[in-house]
């Protein structure tokens, strides 16, 4: 399959889109604009003019980093998209690291996703080390 990379070009529009067809919560566009122009990297994979998948990257960029919302549609999942997208955001992290220094990269796997993840070298978590990873939704002010 033929599709492009772009960098930084995610906009809300397509970023909700995405996670509407994978079904996850859906945000205001003023939410996800900001969230987005927050990240600190974003790949979109772009097939005849449409984003079929994007992975955004959040967190301080030296110390942690987190993989978010790496979603490719479904009708293009099996392609190798997810995988590109993935490293595309690992080598972000690599190349912009303090050297001699170490990133922690988490993130959170959708259901029956891990073992894409323990590919790239991900841990499944809880294990001997660490606890399970845990969130909290917090309701903002009306």
């Amino acid at each position: 399959m033929n599709y492009e990379l772009s960098i930084n070009s995610l906009c809300a529009k397509d970023f909700i889109r995405l996670r509407e067809a994978v079904g996850w919560g859906i945000h205001p566009d003023n939410q996800a604009e900001e969230g987005l122009k927050n990240s600190l990297f974003t790949v979109t994979a772009i097939h005849n003019n449409q984003v079929i998948g994007m992975g955004r990257l959040v967190g301080d960029g030296f110390m942690i980093c987190y993989i978010q919302d790496l979603i490719v549609l479904p009708e293009y999942q099996g392609e190798g998209i997810g995988a590109t997208i993935l490293e595309r955001l690992l080598a972000y992290i690599i190349d912009n690291a303090i050297p001699n220094t170490c990133v922690t990269d988490g993130l959170f796997s959708a259901k029956d996703k891990e073992e894409f993840y323990e590919k790239f070298g991900f841990h499944i978590r809880p294990n001997d080390n660490r606890g399970a990873g845990m969130e909290m939704g917090v309701k903002s002010k009306l």
